[in-house]
């Protein structure tokens, strides 16, 4: 089966099991065998511009799902997200809108902060902890 989550951005690998339990790196929007950020829009000068957060938090918990299913766990199963944002003012709204529509039935720990910067030109990006049967 082919892989349908985005390629790290470093030497670590996605998940790493210990017990019951299925720890995941940091993920984010990035889409596999694809250069191009979600929902990013750059000038004729290749300058981020503007950013959508929306197309951004669907796609990070889309590669977050492909982990967890390709790594034997499920979406239901996670306890617990800690949910890194760049720019808490602008974005946590609609992200926090978007996260509560992915999390009606299942809803695990969470924490979210505003950091200053992630790799690749993110605006967000999920570190979670899964069970695995």
């Amino acid at each position: 089966m082919e892989s349908k989550a985005p390629e790290p951005v470093g030497a670590y690998p996605y998940t790493r099991r210990v017990g019951n339990l299925l720890f995941l790196s940091g993920v984010g929007p990035r889409q596999r065998g694809i250069k191009e950020i979600p929902g990013v829009k750059r000038d004729e000068h290749g300058n981020i511009i503007d950013y959508d957060i929306e197309a951004q938090c669907h796609a990070v918990f889309a590669n977050v799902r492909y982990i967890l299913e390709e790594a034997g766990s499920q979406w239901n199963k996670l306890v617990d997200v800690t949910v890194f944002l760049t720019d808490m003012k602008r974005d946590f709204p609609t992200y926090n809108r978007i996260y509560a529509e992915y999390f009606k039935e299942n809803q695990p720990c969470r924490t979210t902060v505003e950091v200053n910067a992630l790799p690749t030109e993110i605006a967000i990006e999920l570190k979670c902890i899964a069970i695995i049967d």
